[in-house]
């Protein structure tokens, strides 16, 4: 495994003599070339930063290191592991977006999955490749262990993101994916009565900031570049996003979730 910091992208920003490094830490390398880009042209973080380094992978032992040790300034993470790492507590970090709950879903192509041992052992599978996703590796995984089956003996392909197993789905690349069901996007390319559900109510991830002082400015300017980053997916899912500060109006303020 190689170690997470070969995993990164980062910009300086041009004419700046500032020492200080904004570290990002995100769990594909999709996202992570994303944030990377907004953030790096975000006229706040260019006067109060002089670098920008964004981490990418999806191990929980990588989230301890940036969340736990505080290594990051800006981490894409659940509340149960901020509350387990109390890196609210201890590094001060304050909710910025937050993702609405939502549902998992075995989806097929061509038939209504079926969560019984046989009918997996024939099928090419796509799962993403971070182990804390949920609906994309955890839940799925979950299910194939309670049918009693070794995972080493299924034709399981992994990919860094949602769009892409949908893509491998539609082009027949697999038989069934595991994901969140994408509304009105997801019904222009495959059938609802393909799908059969793995997981109710999953609490959505959260963009946390490290914030060492009342430094609303940056709170805001990074609400706005990840709003921003989770919309242009173009997914209904994200319509409802949680925003932690006000910002709309002076004075800005943290108003956790409730304007």
């Amino acid at each position: 495994m190689h170690p997470v910091q070969e995993h990164k992208y980062q910009c300086n920003i041009t004419s700046s003599e500032n020492p200080a490094v904004f570290r990002v830490k995100v769990p594909t390398d999709h996202l992570a070339n994303q944030v990377t880009h907004a953030l790096c042209n975000n006229e706040v973080v260019r006067r109060q930063f002089g670098k920008v380094e964004v981490f990418w992978g999806g191990s929980l032992a990588e989230q301890i290191e940036f969340f736990g040790k505080g290594v990051a300034d800006l981490i894409l993470s659940k509340e149960s592991i901020l509350l387990a790492l109390r890196a609210d507590a201890t590094h001060n970090y304050t909710p910025i977006i937050g993702y609405s709950s939502y549902s998992a879903f075995f989806i097929s192509n061509k038939e209504k999955p079926k969560l019984n041992k046989a009918y997996f052992l024939d099928k090419r599978i796509g799962l993403l490749d971070y182990p804390t996703s949920r609906s994309g590796h955890i839940l799925p995984k979950k299910v194939f262990k309670s049918l009693d089956l070794d995972i080493t003996n299924l034709n399981i392909t992994y990919v860094s993101s949602h769009d892409m197993l949908r893509e491998k789905l539609a082009k027949n690349e697999v038989d069934i994916i595991a994901s969140y069901w994408n509304g009105q996007k997801d019904e222009a390319l495959f059938s609802k009565n393909y799908i059969a559900p793995i997981g109710d109510n999953i609490t959505g991830s959260r963009w946390y900031l490290k914030l060492s002082e009342e430094n609303t400015d940056l709170a805001c300017a990074i609400q706005s570049v990840t709003k921003e980053i989770a919309q242009a997916g173009g997914s209904a899912y994200f319509d409802s996003l949680e925003e932690f500060w006000h910002c709309s109006s002076s004075p800005y303020k943290f108003i956790g979730g409730v304007e």
